[in-house]
């Protein structure tokens, strides 16, 4: 693909632009390492909620979604549209309880609930777990996006694209470093806006090339002919023996993935970056807001125009073996043919835009762990403030260049997403249960953390399951779920609780429902017990209708089925409503104080 010399300037500005924004909150961002990686607890619910929304639209979001729609149809999304329930368990759950822990990562939190020498090994082992094989594995599926756009774009080899990789990544580092997460969160607050308006534009016109939705539809209809395929892969939920989508794996996602699967972005419980950014939040209300606000954005508001374009790869090289080899690559594909060459500079900064916004994050938020949840809690603990900032920069820069090794070794974006998610079955219901029932000890976590991690190599690699098969991915989960949860609930009940004086001190501080905390709320009469249970239930429910509502009603309406995508939205509108009446009910007494 050509570009001109207005293309050139038009990608100068933009990187010019975000150094700027660099440079200007260098002050406030290297006071402290609170102010480094949770902006001193000053951020308000839009910045906070739109940074997350932009921290999970990566380089390599659209082209994984378009390998999902490739091998899957539409409802391969199901893989990560199922959080719907995990993400708003977060805003309704625990976004007000993570604000009142009050700690600065989300792995710190293991020495406020728990104790001793347990409690110390699970931060430090989670610090480096987190911060380094899985954060680089993050990171490494971020930069294949990017090497493979300018693989296709530049129409160089992997090692000049990795290259090119690099020096965004450095400037991305650079922006980390000078202002930590101040810099993060308005250069995603911009990266946001222009590479959420570039992929309209691309859906757009991919569409128009190929003749028009109806033109588009009738050849999508050819496709399943072709495959002879059960249902179509225009479905939005699969038949019940689907070609597309095998029905296992669609209950496995929306009955077990959700609650059971530790993924970045859609922890159960919250966690990671999204558990970063609600700590960021001025107060309570706000960390609610900024989550709600970004499941909302994340789950509603960005798929079609990835879909779309996705849809259009899968009509037009359906018969491609190079497409078939790497679906993923359908996207830059249709943006080479399809865009108008004087956007083509808008669309390269857009795409570095994506890439920028993810990598920044996940630099700021691995090192944070590894600064100080590991060097500054177990290896040197009482120098200035200036030091660890200083140490934190560091952090970041070596991370920058581990992720690039990672990259190199990597293939395939979608099947790096499946792999973590394997990895992770099964830990997911102990972090969503450690708050509201007192018996969860250290051992609980570190024997679910361990169980996981050996049943689903065991299963992938012992027994030869491949987690890119949709029906063997289904029996990895359940098969990991399954054991780590058996594993972890008979570590629960065959070891000690956590001392009184912990679980009284977590139960003051976080004030977390009382219904599973009965002999330690019992003693904590100063306490006010938490009866909002039963509403948060119900604003848990609304939202997750309201979600679905929005996003199968855009997709009815973008399909030509004008009355039922109303009536979904509508449907979404009066869920929305319901938790818009509760929330102002109760005033929010119990969010902000």
């Amino acid at each position: 693909m050509q570009l001109t010399l207005t293309d050139w300037i038009v990608i100068a500005a933009y990187f010019l632009f975000n150094l700027a924004i660099g440079l200007y909150y260098r002050k406030r961002a290297t006071q402290s390492v609170s102010d480094f990686f949770v902006g001193g607890r000053k951020v308000t619910w839009w910045l906070a909620g739109t940074s997350m929304v932009a921290t999970t639209f990566a380089a390599d979001t659209p082209l994984a979604v378009t390998g999902l729609v490739a091998r899957n149809g539409i409802a391969g999304n199901w893989i990560w549209w199922s959080m719907v329930f995990s993400g708003m368990l977060t805003v309704f759950f625990y976004a007000r309880l993570w604000r009142r822990a009050g700690v600065l990562t989300d792995v710190e939190f293991a020495e406020i609930r728990y104790s001793g020498k347990p409690a110390s090994f699970l931060r430090g082992f989670r610090a480096l777990y987190l911060g380094l094989p899985v954060n680089l594995i993050i990171m490494g599926w971020v930069n294949l996006a990017i090497v493979k756009i300018m693989m296709l774009v530049l129409g160089v080899g992997k090692v000049e694209a990795l290259g090119i990789a690099i020096v965004i990544m450095f400037i991305t580092a650079s922006i980390s470093t000078l202002s930590g997460l101040w810099g993060v969160l308005v250069t995603d607050l911009f990266q946001f806006v222009l590479k959420m308006g570039m992929v309209i534009v691309l859906a757009i016109f991919a569409v128009q090339a190929s003749g028009g939705m109806d033109a588009l539809m009738n050849s999508l209809h050819a496709v399943d002919r072709s495959r002879q395929a059960t249902g179509s892969v225009l479905s939005f939920i699969p038949d019940l023996n689907s070609t597309w989508m095998p029905m296992i794996t669609f209950f496995v996602y929306i009955a077990v993935n959700w609650w059971a699967s530790w993924y970045p972005g859609a922890e159960p419980g919250g966690g990671g970056y999204i558990a970063q950014r609600i700590l960021s939040a001025k107060d309570e209300k706000n960390g609610l807001l900024a989550t709600l606000w970004f499941n909302i954005a994340h789950y509603a508001l960005r798929p079609w125009p990835w879909i779309l374009v996705a849809l259009v790869a899968v009509a037009r090289y359906q018969a491609d073996p190079s497409f078939a080899a790497d679906p993923e690559s359908g996207y830059v594909r249709i943006l080479i043919s399809d865009l108008p060459a004087s956007l083509r500079g808008l669309m390269i900064a857009a795409f570095a835009a994506a890439y920028m916004s993810t990598i920044g994050t996940q630099l700021n938020w691995g090192a944070s762990y590894l600064v100080n949840d590991f060097y500054r809690r177990f290896i040197v603990k009482t120098r200035p403030e200036k030091h660890y900032v200083k140490i934190s920069q560091a952090a970041t820069m070596v991370l920058m260049i581990l992720s690039a090794v990672v990259t190199f070794y990597m293939d395939s974006i979608a099947g790096a997403w499946m792999f973590l998610i394997a990895l992770g079955a099964g830990t997911g219901l102990v972090y969503i249960l450690r708050w509201f029932w007192w018996r969860i000890n250290a051992w609980s976590e570190i024997s679910a953390l361990a169980a996981a991690f050996m049943t689903s190599l065991i299963v992938q690699f012992g027994f030869h399951l491949d987690q890119g098969t949709p029906k063997e991915f289904a029996y990895i989960v359940l098969i990991t779920a399954g054991v780590t949860s058996a594993v972890w609930l008979a570590v629960t009940f065959l070891t000690e609780p956590e001392p009184k004086e912990v679980l009284l001190a977590f139960y003051r501080r976080v004030r977390p429902s009382a219904a599973l905390w009965g002999p330690i709320a019992r003693e904590a009469t100063d306490i006010v017990p938490q009866k909002d249970g039963f509403f948060n239930l119900i604003d848990w429910l609304s939202g997750v209708i309201m979600i679905y509502g929005f996003l199968f009603g855009a997709g009815k309406i973008i399909f030509g089925e004008t009355l039922l995508g109303i009536v979904f939205i509508a449907i979404g509108l009066i869920f929305g409503a319901i938790i818009y009446a509760d929330l102002n009910r109760r005033g929010w007494k119990t969010i902000g104080e």
